[in-house]
């Protein structure tokens, strides 16, 4: 019976490395992201003569969003793998990022929330920016703008209540 406890506890704790492939997967989409970055700015260069400073603006916040977003994949693959897979295992010309060591779940669920709504402050803002065309006639209930700016508030109210959350509980467990 206690070999079988053994083996059972050793393939779950073996079962913490079916992550890894899922950071791969985040890694190549970090790449993917990367190559749309620089294909926005060889566009923008190609324009920039004929461009309007709204284009210009809603292109630069193009950029920002993706990199909030590669930000996030960043910090998310790191802490996620350091907290859940192994310790990262640097040599002494390789630099390891402060942060790592001291995010925990909690922290990169609130560093994800507050990135949404960062992300979903962007969107928000390319929508007024364009200018989306409403009639005159469409009620509350089905205007775009309305609706864009209810999501955004949720997003807030849901990443203050987690920070508020994660401060009540989790505080005095933390040394920072």
């Amino acid at each position: 019976m206690k070999m079988l406890e053994v083996l059972l506890e050793r393939t779950i704790l073996l079962s913490r490395w079916l992550l890894a492939p899922l950071y791969l997967a985040l890694i190549a989409v970090l790449i993917l992201f990367t190559v749309k970055a620089f294909q926005e700015v060889i566009h923008l260069f190609t324009v920039i003569i004929t461009v309007s400073e709204v284009e210009l603006v809603l292109s630069v916040l193009a950029l920002i969003d993706m990199a909030l977003i590669a930000n996030l994949l960043v910090m998310v693959i790191l802490s996620s793998y350091e907290t859940f897979v192994s310790s990262l295992d640097v040599t002494e010309d390789q630099e390891k990022p402060a942060w790592i060591s001291k995010t925990d779940a909690a922290t990169i669920k609130i560093k994800l929330a507050v990135s949404i709504v960062a992300i979903s402050s962007i969107h928000l803002l390319k929508a007024f920016m364009t200018g989306v065309a409403q009639k005159d006639d469409v009620s509350l209930w089905n205007n775009q703008v309305f609706w864009l700016v209810v999501i955004h508030l949720t997003f807030v109210v849901s990443a203050l209540m987690m920070a508020v959350i994660d401060r009540i509980v989790f505080a005095q467990h933390r040394d920072h």
